[in-house]
């Protein structure tokens, strides 16, 4: 048979290998073989004719919607379609009129059916393409684009004969430029070290600083965020809500088109999307993608956006996780137009599952899990049952008749990787935190999904790319129950290097005390970033960089950590603290000064407000800011090196030093100047009186390589990676009296060392600060 259909389609033009190779897929040979049997009944001699097998082979490789196939090949018998750009406008127009019945006149017109070009008007219309193009062919000669020109041509001239096309435009430019010279076969001279000029360099620049987005696109000057769709822009082409049939792979039933009239009257034409998480456990970096992605598409199209929990596995849900969910929803600044849960739609669910079962597509069968599982089990010798008695213990299934793994309800299709007949139903004696023990069966992801997409009347079902292999499945369902059908669009997860985010394995890290509770600031859950003192603006933003794509993308947390600074820079008021405080007492402070300072909250703009310091003879100021003798390249404070105090308006100088019996300084006592008075320091240096004295935590990251899940670098598994000095606790750090009203979240830049914020452990004796970033990227974590 396979040497068979390799005559048969040599015959039609294909080379020996081309044939072969397209036995390989066997839906293409089916395609390709109908097309020719078609032909075949119009005139056994077409079938050998090369134009038409070439055509016939086009069709059988890129024609989507198989039903409108012999219509295509009958225009192609009857030499009524002659080019591959009217066999392509053939296929075009089915893709965007899918109702019955065709209107044949009309379709011709859309593929040019009895349009003649002729050779005049061929050349004409090269004539003026190449009067458009004439300036710079003189000047580049033969090193000009000429594609661009072919493309123009083309363009103008539809249906005509591209070979002819290409021609003319080869003759006519040569009848411009004359045969090549050796100066135009001459390779062009690159630039030395394959740099290009630095004004060409610069250009570039600009240009790329217009088309990618910048720190200064994303933010405002308030730090606001641009909304995620504004900054993916034209990177997202979906359909228009009711346009679901002209998406690739979008199966068009004869149901649809009423179907899709319905939904547009429920919906009004709306975007609707949906956020379905898991309730089993809390949201993590990557969910901020999807947050952002679901919630804003439909917020930039004027549409609503569902949080739907996907609560169909009973055992492992827990009320904490649904309320944390919505937290971390609308902690992100989103809201949603309703919140619902799969298990709302149970009793709809069951009778569906029943209908299934009634048109055949579904059976009961016995198979035990452990049988089923991979990618090439056995069929189930269930499979054909009758179905009166799969819809019996079906029945019996729910009714607690029948133990758990005896049996499931499988459903009578293949998913895209290949695995054939997903589970619908299994059997799970575990109480629902909503429904309780009404149900001792509950609907899996496979069939769960699409349907409660289909009865939100979901236009967009936006997924991670795992879940690419079930679209066809989802599609299957839906229309295996006349059901509307929502379009499901894939793109890339969001990874980041150097944690875990598996809900089992941060479980372990709590369980075994690397870390305090899925809060704790050094994991990527959103409570714990939150936790950490980054703002939900930073996330956003980070997520709208990012952008969307089908790649699967491991990212640096560097990214996201500047997207904290670029964030807290315009947000976080200044204050000063120093972790490692050393004493000095200025013995001549002046006695005519009041004691206290006004401090600008925002150096840069001080019209944002300001706070009130005390300033006394008595400061502290960072141990690392003193040595007793300086070199060439030090600028803070020494012996013989003076130094300014931020915002004093003094300069302070050594007068003599008091040590402890190990030799380590305890108390510098110095004298001051006023700035206007003294030489210019080199350096000036942040410092406290009577302050506060806080809690600071300093973390880093958790674990040592980037990729702690993957064997192949951390051989011992990801908790033999764990870097002991992640967290640092400072007990007595000092911190100026401005923050004493601090409050869980509210956050600081302290100056000169970083960003912090307060953290809920706070109590009314002591605060508590988390450092949320350092004030510039640490180079060396890498």
């Amino acid at each position: 048979m396979a040497d068979e259909l390799v005559l048969l389609f040599v015959g039609t033009g294909l080379s020996e290998q081309k044939a072969k190779e397209t036995l390989k897929n066997e839906t293409v040979s089916q395609n390709l073989k109908s097309a020719i049997d078609q032909v075949s009944k119009i005139s056994a001699k077409l079938k050998s004719d090369k134009d038409i097998g070439k055509l016939l082979y086009h069709v059988a490789t890129k024609l989507k919607a198989r039903k409108y196939q012999s219509i295509i090949v009958e225009y192609i018998a009857k030499r009524k379609l002659l080019s591959e750009a009217q066999v392509n406008a053939a296929m075009d127009y089915f893709k965007h009129n899918p109702m019955e019945p065709v209107d044949y006149h009309l379709f011709e017109s859309e593929c040019g059916v009895g349009v003649v070009v002729t050779p005049d008007q061929v050349e004409e219309a090269v004539e003026g393409v190449i009067a458009l193009h004439k300036t710079g062919l003189l000047e580049q000669r033969y090193r000009y684009n000429i594609g661009a020109i072919l493309a123009e041509a083309r363009a103008k001239l539809k249906w005509a004969d591209g070979k002819a096309v290409k021609n003319e435009v080869d003759m006519q430019v040569l009848d411009l430029l004359g045969p090549k010279t050796d100066a135009d076969l001459e390779k062009p001279v690159k630039q030395k070290g394959g740099k290009a000029p630095k004004d060409a360099e610069k250009n570039k620049s600009k240009e790329a600083v217009k088309e990618s987005p910048s720190a200064e696109n994303f933010l405002g000057q308030d730090g606001e965020v641009m909304s995620f769709m504004e900054l993916m822009g034209e990177a997202v082409k979906f359909h228009k809500p009711g346009e679901n049939y002209k998406t690739a792979g979008y199966v068009v039933t004869e149901k649809t088109m009423d179907l899709m009239k319905q939904h547009l009257k429920e919906t009004g034409g709306k975007v609707y999307s949906r956020f379905p998480p898991e309730p089993n456990g809390i949201l993590h970096i990557g969910h901020a993608k999807a947050i952002n992605f679901n919630f804003g598409y439909a917020k930039a199209n004027g549409g609503n956006c569902y949080l739907r929990y996907d609560d169909t596995n009973p055992e492992k849900e827990e009320e904490k996780f649904f309320t944390g969910i919505r937290d971390m929803v609308e902690w992100l600044g989103y809201k949603p137009w309703k919140t619902t849960h799969a298990s709302d739609n149970f009793d709809k669910l069951y009778e569906m599952a029943e209908e299934l079962i009634r048109r055949g597509h579904a059976y009961v069968c016995h198979m035990r899990p452990e049988d089923i599982k991979g990618f090439n089990p056995p069929d189930s010798p269930w499979r054909d049952r009758p179905i009166e008695e799969s819809l019996q213990l079906f029945e019996d299934m729910k009714n607690g008749k029948i133990q758990e793994g005896e049996a499931t309800l499988r459903m009578k299709t293949t998913l895209e990787e290949g695995k054939k007949d997903p589970v619908a139903y299994r059997i799970k004696f575990s109480p629902h935190h909503r429904t309780g023990d009404a149900w001792c069966i509950y609907p899996t992801y496979d069939f769960t999904h699409c349907l409660c997409d289909s009865i939100e009347n979901i236009s967009h079902s936006l997924c991670t790319k795992e879940f690419q292999s079930r679209r066809s499945s989802y599609y299957w369902l839906c229309n295996a129950l006349d059901l509307y059908c929502p379009v499901q669009w894939e793109y890339g997860r969001l990874n980041l290097s150097y944690t875990v985010v598996s809900k089992r394995k941060i479980a372990k890290l709590i369980t075994e005390g690397y870390v305090r509770d899925w809060d704790d600031p050094r994991l990527f859950t959103l409570t714990a970033l939150r936790r950490r003192g980054f703002p939900p603006e930073a996330i956003n933003l980070f997520c709208a960089k990012v952008g969307v794509t089908m790649a699967q993308t491991v990212i640096d947390p560097s990214l996201l950590e500047a997207c904290v600074r670029d964030v807290l820079n315009i947000k976080a008021p200044r204050v000063m603290a120093v972790l490692d405080p050393l004493k000095v007492t200025i013995t001549n402070f002046p006695g005519d000064h009041s004691g206290e300072l006004t401090v600008p909250d925002f150096p840069a703009d001080e019209s944002r407000g300001s706070h009130k310091i005390p300033f006394t003879k008595t400061v502290y100021i960072e141990r690392s800011d003193f040595r007793e003798t300086a070199d060439k390249n030090y600028k803070r404070f020494s012996c013989d090196q003076p130094v300014g105090l931020r915002h004093a308006g003094y300069v302070i100088m050594v007068e003599s030093l008091q040590k402890d019996s190990s030799g380590n300084v305890t108390e510098i006592l110095a004298t001051c100047k006023k700035s206007s008075e003294a030489d210019k320091p080199k350096g000036v240096i942040q410092w406290v009186c009577n302050p506060l004295v806080c809690e600071v935590r300093l973390y880093d990251r958790l674990f040592h390589h980037k990729s702690p899940e993957d064997p192949n670098e951390v051989p011992g598994g990801f908790l033999n990676d764990i870097k002991r000095d992640s967290l640092q606790v400072i007990p007595n750090a000092y911190v100026d009296q401005s923050v004493k009203n601090a409050k869980f979240l509210d956050k600081y830049q302290f100056e000169r060392i970083g960003f912090f914020s307060a953290d809920q452990d706070t109590t009314p004796g002591k605060i508590v600060f988390n450092r949320t970033v350092t004030l510039k990227e640490d180079r060396d974590k890498n």
